[in-house]
């Protein structure tokens, strides 16, 4: 991996094949996904990023990667490289309604015939993770600058940097978070809604073993609450609570958040104790669905092509999908068509709309359902629940979607 960050070739006009635009998780997978194809690839970082955790704590930011993560993941030489200390399985999962209704939903790795459903991962460890990787990737060229503006041709797109050095390429990619700005310089429509609603992530010990089951409860007028499996005796909590309770959770102690938790989770999991009671933290949660992932020599990945709500857990899997498809079907393409041919860039689209429409939809189905307190629409809902579960081939379709490709 080539350095472009020393001053004295900041006002080089570097070319590469792809000019990767983000700092996370999915553009560094992306990076290395193009690499490891045979492309030559630059990666434009933000000049200054966030310190990592603090080594031995717990990232209060987790993921619960699919099978369509590992496999990626592992193709690239990084799921090896991942802390397995801190990577919990999941075996198994229960979703509990609201108003007190007996029954939920149950799934588990048995039923599902696989090993495990997924696998709780902090942030910082996918990252350092990915970090290390591109440490190694020969063809990977990293620049970290600001970008003021990307201009893009029938032959090839340019990013010209705030220091007045330039990125040329023949394809462009927006990795860069739900407020992209590589979606922006596009002009690309966008559907929005906010939830009203901020998640709550901490983390706790609990009294009791989990047995690497992942709780949720949609509980009605206080959100979504689901407690994921962590190593050892301990829970990542991640609670969807509407603006005003999530506003007043975060403002109190984590002593207070588990002693309100203990209404859900005492009988499953017993007394919950903060891990680091100082770490609460708060995110927004909204709707984004950008009206295409493509444009002229540009592709969308990540967040900056969907965002979703959490509730399903699946949205870093949506964009390591992307990743897959994108590199696949770039490295697919006719002898005579370029990387940012608008054929191949609309065949992404087509391969990614099916899977990113269907988590869109219920995800946001699932919160509209759930946020009705109308009490006939209650007892539906949980007696839904109760059906689906009893319906095996139904459940197990369910269970192959979110999984990813086995």
């Amino acid at each position: 991996m080539r350095d472009m960050n020393n001053p004295t070739t900041s006002t080089r006009r570097q070319r590469s094949g792809i000019c990767i635009v983000g700092n996370g998780a999915v553009a560094k997978a992306a990076a290395l996904g193009f690499a490891q194809a045979g492309q030559s690839v630059t990666l434009l970082t933000p000049a200054a990023s966030a310190p990592p955790p603090a080594s031995g704590n717990w990232d209060v930011r987790v993921y619960a990667l699919n099978h369509t993560a590992y496999h990626l993941l592992s193709a690239l030489k990084v799921w090896g490289a991942l802390d397995a200390a801190r990577v919990a399985p999941v075996d198994a999962m229960q979703v509990f309604g609201d108003g007190g209704q007996p029954g939920g939903l149950n799934f588990d790795a048995y039923g599902a015939h696989t090993g495990t459903l997924a696998w709780i991962v902090e942030d910082s460890n996918l990252n350092q993770a990915l970090d290390a990787a591109l440490r190694f990737a020969s063809n990977v060229t990293m620049v970290a600058g600001k970008a003021v503006e990307l201009r893009c041709d029938a032959d090839s797109a340019s990013v010209r940097l705030a220091d007045g050095s330039a990125i040329d390429a023949e394809l462009v990619i927006g990795a860069d978070g739900a407020e992209s700005w590589v979606r922006g310089q596009c002009d690309i429509g966008m559907d929005y809604r906010s939830y009203g609603q901020r998640a709550i992530v901490t983390n706790f010990h609990c009294e009791r073993p989990h047995h690497g089951v992942a709780h949720q409860w949609f509980t009605g007028e206080e959100g979504i609450v689901a407690l994921l499996p962590l190593p050892g005796d301990m829970v990542s909590l991640v609670w969807s609570a509407p603006d005003m309770l999530a506003e007043s959770l975060a403002d109190k102690p984590a002593s207070v958040l588990a002693e309100r938790l203990s209404q859900y989770a005492h009988d499953k999991l017993g007394k919950l104790t903060p891990v680091q009671p100082e770490l609460v933290r708060a995110f927004p949660l909204r709707l984004m669905r950008p009206h295409s992932m493509v444009a002229n020599r540009v592709a969308l990945v990540g967040d900056a092509a969907h965002v979703v709500h959490p509730l399903a857990g699946h949205g870093m899997n949506l964009g390591f999908g992307d990743v897959a498809d994108l590199v696949r079907i770039v490295s697919e393409r006719e002898a005579h068509r370029g990387i940012g041919d608008e054929r191949v860039l609309a065949r992404y689209a087509r391969a990614r709309k099916e899977d990113v429409l269907l988590m869109q939809l219920a995800t946001d189905g699932l919160e509209r359902l759930f946020g009705i307190g109308f009490e006939p629409v209650r007892v539906a809902r949980n007696l839904g629940l109760n059906l689906l579960d009893k319906l095996p081939v139904l459940k197990r379709r369910l269970i192959s979607h979110a999984l990813g490709k086995l």
